[in-house]
C-alpha cells in the first residue's frame, strides 16, 4: 500500500472517530436536556443524570425504557375512553350510600375532600370489614366463599404461585367455573412470571376460566411502553356481595421463597361487606378493560345488591399511573401532618422520598409518637442498604424504628391517633406512590381502628427497637455502602 493509501485510510478513520465521537455526545447532551425539560423531582433528575454520566450507555438506555412514564398507546387510549364511562356510573349510579360530610369524622376530612377531587371516588357508608392476619385462614377462607360463589368471581393479584393452599383456591375457582360461575383472573406479568411459565393458567383456561396477563413485558414493547410499571392491587369479589384486599398475594407462604432466609411473609387481609364492594369491583372492570379491552357492564353494579352490612365508613383509593398518579403520595402526607398524638407505619419497603421523610420527621418533632415497623430482614439488597440511609435524621428527632423478627412482614398499614385506619397494597416508596397499580382503604371507624392497632401491637411484641447509639456504632463500611445505594434511593 502505498503513502497516499495509508494517508487516506487515515482520514477515513479520523472521520469515522470524529463523527462517532459527535453521535455519542450528541446523544448524551439530548438525554440530559430531556431529563432537565422533564422536570421532575430534583433528587430524581439528578439521580439519573450521575447514572448517565456515570454509566453512559447503559444510563442512557436504561433512562429511555425507565425514566419516562408510558402506558402505551392503546392503553392510554383506553384508560381515556373507561374514565368517561367510570365517571358517568360514580356519579350517577354510585349515590345511595355516600355518607355526607356532616357524618364525617373532622381527622379524615381533609383526606376525604383530596380523593373525591382527585379520583372521583366517595366514602361510603354502612360497611362491615373484618381483619384477617392468619394467612393460612385467608387461604382457606377465599377457598370456600369461591366454592359457594354462584355468579362470580373476579381476581386480581401482583403474585400467584404454584403450591400449598394457593392451589386449592385455583382448583376451587375450576369447580366454580365448571358450575357457571363467571371466572375471571388478572395476574401481573412480572410478579406472576413463575406461574404463566407452569401448566396452571392453561388447565384454568381449559376449565373456562379467563385468565390475563396484565402489563406484559418484553424486548420489542421497549418502544411502546415503559416496562417497569407493575399491576401491584390484590382483590378478590365475590358474588357482589363480598371482597378481600390487603397485603397478600395468592400465595401459601409456606411454600413462597423457600430457603431464602428471610422467613415466611407475614401478611393482613381485609374481608369487605356493603357498599364498598360495589367501588371495590367497579376497579376491578376498570383494570380488566384497562388489560384486555373486554368491557364488563357496570348496570350490574346496582346498589340493591349491596346493602348496608355494618357501620364502618370506608372510602376506596385507587393509585398509579392511570387513577391520579400522586393521589395517595398526598394522602399519606396529609395523615402524617394531621396526626396529633401517636402514627403507627408497618411496610416491607421503606424508601421515602423528601417530602415524606420530612413530614415523618417533623411530626416526630412537635411531639407524636411516631413508631416504624419493618421487617428485621429484607427480600431486596437495594431496598434493604437504600432505606437504612434515611435512619440517622428520623433516629435523631425520635422517631421510633423496629425490627421485626417474626419473618418477613409484609403488611401495609397506618394507624393515625388510635382513629384512622389506611390499609392495603401500598409500599413507602417511590415506586409504590409513582409507578405501581395500588389500592388502598381509608377507614374512618374506631372499632376497625382498634382491631388493626391490636395487630400492630402484636409486631411490636415480636420486635426489637433499634436504638440511635447502636445504629451509629455501626461500621463505617456499612455506612458506605448506605451513602452509596442512597444516591440511587429516587429511582428505586
Amino acid at each position: 500500500m502505498d503513502l497516499f493509501s495509508l494517508d487516506m485510510a487515515w482520514q477515513d478513520s479520523t472521520l469515522y472517530v470524529v463523527l462517532s465521537a459527535f453521535l455519542y455526545f450528541s446523544l448524551l447532551l439530548l438525554t440530559s436536556l430531556r431529563v432537565v425539560i422533564k422536570r421532575k423531582p430534583i433528587g430524581i433528575s439528578l439521580a439519573w443524570l450521575f447514572l448517565i454520566y456515570a454509566l453512559p450507555l447503559f444510563g442512557m438506555i436504561s433512562y429511555f425504557i425507565f425514566g419516562e412514564l408510558h402506558l402505551g398507546k392503546k392503553r392510554q387510549k383506553r384508560r381515556e375512553e373507561m374514565s368517561g364511562l367510570f365517571q358517568s356510573w360514580l356519579y350517577n349510579e354510585v349515590t345511595e350510600n355516600r355518607i355526607s360530610e356532616e357524618l364525617t369524622s373532622p381527622s379524615v376530612m381533609s383526606m376525604r375532600r383530596f380523593v373525591e377531587s382527585y379520583t372521583s371516588m366517595p366514602m361510603m357508608k354502612g360497611n362491615k370489614l373484618t381483619l384477617l392476619s392468619s394467612t393460612e385462614a385467608i387461604l382457606t377462607e377465599l377457598q370456600e366463599c369461591i366454592d359457594q360463589a354462584q355468579h362470580s368471581c373476579y381476581l386480581m393479584f401482583y403474585i400467584c404461585y404454584e403450591g400449598g393452599l394457593a392451589d386449592k383456591v385455583v382448583e376451587a375457582l375450576i369447580r366454580a367455573s365448571q358450575r357457571g360461575v363467571s371466572c375471571k383472573v388478572l395476574l401481573d406479568s412480572v410478579g406472576s412470571n413463575d406461574f404463566f411459565k407452569s401448566e396452571q393458567p392453561q388447565r384454568m383456561r381449559d376449565a373456562g376460566i379467563e385468565v390475563a396477563e396484565a402489563l406484559p413485558v418484553g424486548a420489542l414493547r421497549l418502544l411502546f411502553q415503559r416496562q417497569d410499571l407493575r399491576l401491584h392491587r390484590k382483590l378478590v369479589c365475590i358474588d357482589e356481595r363480598l371482597a378481600y384486599t390487603g397485603s397478600m398475594n395468592l400465595v401459601d407462604p409456606a411454600y413462597f421463597k423457600k430457603g431464602q432466609g428471610f422467613g415466611q411473609w407475614v401478611d393482613m387481609m381485609v374481608r369487605c361487606e356493603g357498599p364498598i364492594v360495589q367501588l371495590m369491583q367497579g376497579l376491578f372492570i376498570w383494570d380488566w378493560y384497562l388489560e384486555t379491552n373486554v368491557k364488563l357492564s357496570f348496570e350490574k353494579l346496582s346498589e340493591k345488591s349491596f346493602a348496608v352490612k355494618g357501620e364502618q365508613n370506608v372510602q376506596l383509593i385507587p393509585s398509579g399511573p392511570e387513577f391520579g398518579k400522586a393521589s395517595i403520595h398526598q394522602v399519606l402526607l396529609t395523615a402524617i401532618y394531621e396526626a396529633k398524638e401517636s402514627l403507627i407505619l408497618t411496610t416491607p419497603y421503606f424508601v421515602p422520598d423528601d417530602s415524606l421523610h420530612e413530614a415523618l420527621t417533623v411530626a416526630a418533632l412537635r411531639g407524636v409518637d411516631v413508631k416504624i415497623i419493618l421487617p428485621a430482614k429484607n427480600n431486596s439488597f437495594m431496598v434493604k442498604y437504600a432505606s437504612r440511609a434515611f435512619f440517622d435524621e428520623l433516629l435523631s428527632a425520635g422517631v421510633k424504628i423496629y425490627k421485626f423478627h417474626g419473618g418477613l412482614l409484609h403488611s401495609k398499614s397506618i394507624v393515625v391517633d388510635d382513629k384512622i385506619a389506611l390499609v392495603g397494597t401500598v409500599n413507602l416508596d417511590r415506586r409504590s406512590f409513582w409507578l405501581n397499580f395500588e389500592m388502598t382503604m381509608l377507614v374512618d371507624n374506631r372499632y376497625f381502628t382498634s382491631e388493626l392497632l391490636n395487630l400492630q401491637m402484636q409486631y411490636l411484641a415480636n420486635s426489637q427497637r433499634l436504638k440511635l447509639e447502636d445504629w451509629q456504632s455501626r461500621s463505617y463500611s456499612k455506612k458506605l455502602l448506605e451513602s452509596c445505594v442512597y444516591l440511587f434511593s429516587p429511582l428505586l
